[in-house]
């Protein structure tokens, strides 16, 4: 079976109850700012839907343990899944998509 990138979908907000609908998975994920749709964050993983919801976690800093963490800190994202086989799978993908980008940079230069 050949994996292909899910649909785009919005990036949910806990304060809103919305949740990830990710595979448990290894994969690959891209997010990106809906506005621009420039690159928020790519990566290969074990585990999409876990690694997706770290990208919300806001670092812990001395002020966060007494103030409120703002979820609005983040732009609106959007989000898309490529699911694989294992994590190695993943890694081989994800290198072969850096290459095929940076090949479209060098040639739309």
């Amino acid at each position: 079976m050949i994996a292909n990138w899910t649909e785009w979908k919005r990036y949910p907000r806990a304060s809103r109850g919305e949740i990830i609908e990710a595979p448990i998975g290894a994969g690959l994920f891209e997010v990106r700012v809906a506005q621009t749709g420039a690159l928020f964050a790519f990566e290969a993983t074990d585990n999409l839907a876990q690694a997706l919801a770290k990208i919300s976690a806001p670092s812990k800093s001395f002020i966060s343990w007494f103030g409120r963490r703002d979820a609005a800190m983040l732009p609106d994202l959007e989000y898309r899944t490529f699911p694989t086989s294992s994590r190695a799978t993943a890694k081989i993908a994800f290198e072969r998509m850096v290459d095929r980008r940076e090949a479209y940079m060098r040639g739309a230069a």
